[in-house]
């Protein structure tokens, strides 16, 4: 299980002067367990998240502070998106959580590789229940049943770890594969008839004109 020091924080210390010391403020708590304000490193912070998400159980220890608990929130700074503070739930021991897991796309889809299809990841994570200690980091699904356009992958055809129960409705598509198709560019049909028309319009203003000029040559004759 991975560990993480924990220091205990009161009101009198300055969440700015915590981060410039390398520091975070953070709190933990649970169905019965009360709020708990706390101080962690920031920088094991952010390699124990790297490693557990929020799906991992991780052992919080400190003076009096002994719990295992999930992250369960993050706030990030706007800016730089490196967090400021943590959330984290303390579980009841020997009680199961529902929780969302992120899912993990591996292997190849044929539908895919041999016929051009672009793979629709529909889903990408999954509610699951499981005990704390058999939390999966997340949950691989296997693509290569994807032999066709036809083909999806239901939430209940994804392989779950020992321990694990399904939340998530058993037939909510995973992924499928959609065909990609060639656009083809639509051209306009060229009205044959209204070029006709025109023309013989232009036709018959050139021939009154050139009666127009034989008559005034006529006139002038005269």
């Amino acid at each position: 299980m991975l560990k993480l020091n924990v220091e205990n924080r009161d009101k009198t210390q300055k969440n700015d002067v915590l981060r410039k010391a390398g520091k975070m403020p953070a709190v933990f708590y649970g169905k019965k367990e009360k709020s708990t304000p706390i101080i962690i490193s920031k920088a094991e912070f952010k390699k124990v998240w790297k490693e557990a998400g929020e799906s991992s159980v991780i052992d919080l220890i400190g003076k009096n502070v002994e719990a295992e608990a999930l992250i369960y929130d993050i706030n990030r700074d706007p800016v730089t998106d490196e967090p400021r503070h943590a959330d984290f739930y303390v579980f009841e021991k020997g009680k199961k959580i529902e929780i969302s897991v992120p899912l993990e796309f591996v292997g190849v889809a044929p539908a895919v590789k041999d016929m051009g299809g672009t793979l629709v990841k529909v889903m990408h994570e999954m509610e699951i229940e499981a005990l704390p200690k058999d939390l999966p980091h997340n949950i691989s699904v296997d693509i290569s049943p994807l032999v066709n356009f036809d083909s999806q992958i239901l939430a209940k055809d994804v392989k779950l770890p020992q321990g694990v129960v399904l939340i998530t409705k058993s037939e909510e598509v995973i992924a499928s594969v959609y065909e990609t198709k060639e656009e083809v560019e639509e051209v306009a049909p060229i009205d044959l008839a209204s070029i006709e028309v025109h023309k013989k319009g232009k036709e018959a203003k050139e021939g009154g004109e050139a009666e127009a000029e034989e008559g005034a040559k006529e006139e002038g004759k005269k």
